[in-house]
């Protein structure tokens, strides 16, 4: 019989200063090693008794896979969440250009608003069906201030650009949204999540799609650097043009709903 004590010494000593995941896959090979020496008669006890799996930290750097991502959007929770969500997988912005949307930046017509990218720039994205359903239902007949507002009333301090006419409702906040999306997925194997995985994953499922990286970059509004590095390799590899099976076959091209966009604000000014 083999000493516990003496087995989880050895057992620390050569695995303790890997990472959680390693030290759980060995764990798991020498258990089922164990089990089999003793279903055979090899050996007595549990010499593995003092040992046990270490808690693996969350990785919240991955990109969404498209089961997960599947889930998440339809999921029970509530129809301001789902619509954020759906937007922000759709059109690969960020989270707080959309947060930043007046109703007013919405083309609901050609599927595309205008943004604010990182730096100031202006720029328009493009969403597809899910969002085309769910925007409406959200907006209710709003014509005026924030696209995504929060549940309560705004205090007084708060700019009345940042607040819904009527309700008094404020801009839904980046920490609201985010909170709310950790609350919402901390269910799924594997979460909570974050919401830039989220948008991580619409990238590297367009990549692996054969999305170009010029396209990824429109899509995005990152630099070639920041494209490479958001992407998995296994997109990366995968390089002809945009695959059209993520955009509904009735929607227009990307490029002519963006000039359609571009257009309907040159005639506004």
């Amino acid at each position: 019989m083999l000493d516990p004590d003496r087995v989880d010494g050895w057992f620390r000593f050569r695995w303790g200063g890997a990472s959680a995941q390693t030290f759980n896959v060995r764990l798991a090979s020498l258990r089922a090693a164990c089990t089999y020496w003793v279903e055979q008669g090899w050996l007595v006890g549990n010499p593995l008794q003092r040992l046990r799996p270490r808690t693996a930290p969350a990785d919240r750097s991955r990109a969404l896979t498209r089961a997960e991502v599947s889930a998440i959007l339809g999921s029970d929770a509530p129809l301001r969440e789902r619509a954020l969500w759906t937007i922000l997988y759709e059109t690969a912005a960020r989270a707080e250009e959309l947060l930043e949307l007046d109703v007013a930046d919405l083309d609901t017509a050609n599927w595309c608003a205008r943004v604010r990218r990182k730096g100031g720039t202006v720029d328009v994205v493009s969403w597809q069906t899910g969002t085309a359903r769910l925007l409406p239902r959200m907006l209710a007949g709003r014509r005026t201030g924030p696209v995504f507002l929060t549940d309560r009333k705004a205090k007084p301090h708060v700019a009345a650009t940042d607040t819904g006419p009527g309700s008094g409702r404020a801009r839904l906040s980046y920490r609201r949204a985010a909170q709310l999306f950790e609350e919402n997925t901390a269910g799924f194997i594997g979460g909570p999540f974050t919401l830039h995985q989220l948008r991580h994953g619409r990238l590297t499922h367009a990549a692996e799609d054969g999305a170009s990286t010029p396209m990824l970059m429109t899509l995005s509004g990152h630099t070639f650097g920041e494209v490479a590095g958001e992407i998995r390799p296994a997109g990366q590899r995968r390089a002809a043009g945009v695959a059209g099976q993520h955009r509904p076959c009735c929607a227009a091209p990307p490029r002519l709903i963006r000039e359609r966009c571009r257009t309907r604000e040159s005639s506004v000014q």
